[in-house]
């Protein structure tokens, strides 16, 4: 198969139009729904922007290669637009992009695809190619420089040939994977082994590609390499390494800096590897990552997993007391908030369970789970989280203590010795310091919370909701509402838990009330998400803001984030309290009085209102 059987004329664009990354995005899409390549524009930018995530598909240079795989792909294909003035497109390099190759690859993609589609993103890696691609100005000519640029069968069995041969240079070693294992890996790939040619070294890739694993590294390969390059965007197997030079980074680090990672394993600049005993992959990575970045993702495991137990039964308990309020503490009352209250037991155990299984795996989730339920007799949220960190440390450290072992006894570490020694760990700091020190910790916050003047409760209410809309479902929203759940579990205080739940509620609102009171600001096809705004908004789900925020970040974040502030504001200022941690205005009829829920609806609709209007106000000056 040859790259133009991918590269179809009929889905080239010559000229963009669009001026930012996600009005590219879109016109690309779209230019694939019309064409028919996917069925499902929504699902598959969805996954392209899911992509975006985890790294820019800018490479540099003005390239970008936007990419996914996905069942809505029809027919598998490869757009080519161009952009006569460059676009932002936070390229690694931080430069505009003036070439983009979106790829449209089906969930079943044969060998044939990938390995087309693997030569094409080589390609890119050629100065003379990219540049020519910027001056083309018909698909005709985009064809004929293809033609020019691909690799030859001959070719191909010459570099075989090549690599093959024994050779007495140096060999560096190197595994290159990204999520979806289309562009980046072979990139990543290309350009590895273009840096060491070009500084005599033998460098042998390992592919960890959509097509498979391929350039399989040998256990010979390894004894002979002088050192290990582990580009990947996802979990690989990295056991085998083991007292081996390594370097653990990304694709795009490979693809933008190959030369420095070869010269840094040549000058020996590259740290001993050393996997666990039980060749655990995700623990040999664990500790090239920073301290700050182990406690985010250990701590956003926990509360995610936790999440569901916080929605399902904070909505139960919220109707067992529309039940109580309305027929009385009858038998639907008892089940509703038997069944709640049971769910929401296991909060702080299911949050340091996750967080320790997320630093230790399995093993670390039965201490952390027990260190959970131990705080929740007093300690609290806070207790739980930390729990959670001694859990998963105490696993980590009884790994080192018995990695020398001999391997027979692999089946009695995870069997006896993990449990029992990391239970009788982390239960005698539970017990005898964790515990009754945030147990008085919690006392002295549930003082301050009773004892806290009107104007301390509006100034935090209103930073509370204002952070609810930053990032709308990123990390700051989530530290928001983790801190008003903490509060909520420890103290039964539901005022701070109406502060998030309205600065959440406001973003989605205010979208919806912008497109009803500025309809010619927006587009037909933005004003199709305003019954769904209104509808995820009234639900308290943020993220229903979020592709606005995507296209104009600055003008969406701002005005929502004053709105939020405001109506988080306004809760704390009209003192009102949120019986359950989730529900929108489905919790509004088990509030614990009328005043409370008048104002809690007059809270959120000011917020909305004043956003609303401040959004469509700059998007009227934009059109002007």
């Amino acid at each position: 198969m040859e790259i133009k059987d991918l590269l179809k004329k009929e889905l080239m664009i010559m000229d963009l139009k669009s001026s930012t990354k996600m009005e590219a995005i879109d016109e690309m899409v779209a230019k694939l729904k019309e064409k028919n390549i996917i069925s499902d524009e929504v699902v598959f930018k969805d996954l392209i922007l899911k992509r975006e995530e985890k790294s820019s598909t800018g490479l540099g240079e003005g390239i970008a290669m936007p990419h996914a795989k996905t069942s809505v792909v029809n027919t598998p294909a490869v757009l080519f637009a161009r952009s006569n003035k460059g676009i932002d497109y936070d390229a690694l390099d931080g430069e505009p992009v003036y070439i983009f190759f979106m790829i449209a690859a089906s969930e079943g993609a044969h060998d044939l695809h990938i390995d087309t589609l693997a030569k094409l993103s080589k390609m890119l890696l050629n100065d003379d190619f990219t540049q020519g691609l910027k001056t083309c100005g018909t698909p005709d000519e985009v064809y004929t420089l293809v033609d020019k640029y691909s690799e030859k069968p001959q070719e191909a069995v010459k570099e075989e040939v090549k690599e093959a041969q024994s050779t007495n240079k140096k060999k560096i070693l190197a595994v290159t994977a990204c999520p979806t294992g289309i562009a980046h890996t072979y990139m990543a790939e290309a350009a590895l082994k273009e840096a060491g040619e070009k500084l005599g070294v033998d460098v042998k890739v390992e592919t960890n590609g959509a097509d498979g694993i391929k350039n399989n590294l040998t256990p010979n390969d390894i004894n002979k390499a002088v050192g290990i390059i582990v580009a990947a965007d996802k979990k690989v197997e990295t056991a085998r390494f083991n007292d081996k030079r390594v370097i653990v980074t990304s694709t795009a680090d490979a693809i933008k800096n190959a030369e420095t990672l070869i010269k840094r394993v040549l000058n020996n600049e590259a740290p001993i590897f050393k996997a666990e005993a039980d060749n655990n992959p995700k623990e040999d990575i664990q500790e090239t990552n920073s301290i700050g970045r182990i406690i985010y993702k250990s701590i956003m495991s926990g509360v995610s997993n936790m999440l569901p137990f916080v929605i399902g039964g904070g909505i139960l308990l919220a109707l067992s007391f529309v039940v109580e309020r309305f027929m009385g503490e009858n038998q639907l009352f008892k089940l509703l908030f038997d069944v709640g209250a049971g769910a929401f037991h296991f909060l702080i155990p299911i949050l340091a369970g996750f967080i320790a299984m997320s630093i230790a795996d399995k093993p670390g989730f039965m201490p952390g789970a027990v260190a959970g339920y131990m705080a929740s007799q007093g300690a609290g949220f806070l207790g739980g989280l930390i729990g959670g960190f001694i859990a998963g440390y105490s696993i980590i450290f009884l790994k080192k203590m018995t990695k020398n072992m001999s391997k027979q006894f692999d089946g009695m570490k995870s069997m006896v010795i993990y449990p029992i020694f990391s239970l009788v760990i982390t239960g005698v700091l539970m017990y005898f310091i964790i515990v009754p020190i945030f147990t008085k910790v919690n006392l002295i916050v549930a003082n301050w919370l009773n004892n806290m003047g009107t104007v301390n409760a509006v100034v935090l209410g209103a930073i509370l909701g204002g952070m609810m809309s930053v990032d709308m479902g990123g990390p700051i929203n989530k530290a928001a509402y983790t801190f008003s759940i903490g509060v909520f579990t420890d103290t039964g205080n539901g005022a701070f838990m109406a502060a998030v739940m309205a600065g959440g509620m406001v973003p989605p609102l205010a979208i919806a009330l912008a497109m009803t009171l500025f309809k010619n600001n927006f587009d037909e096809k933005e004003k199709q998400s305003t019954i769904s705004n209104f509808i995820l908004g009234l639900s308290f789900i943020t993220e229903g803001a979020i592709p606005f925020a995507a296209k104009e970040p600055v003008k969406v974040i701002s005005s929502c984030v004053i709105g939020a502030a405001i109506a988080g504001g306004l809760t704390q200022f009209w003192s009102v309290s949120a019986p359950a941690p989730h529900g929108g205005i489905f919790v509004i009829p088990a509030m614990p009085s009328v005043h409370s829920a008048i104002f809690f609806i007059v809270s959120i609709a000011i917020g909305a209102i004043i956003s609303g209007v401040i959004f469509g106000i700059l998007r009227r000056n934009r059109r002007n």
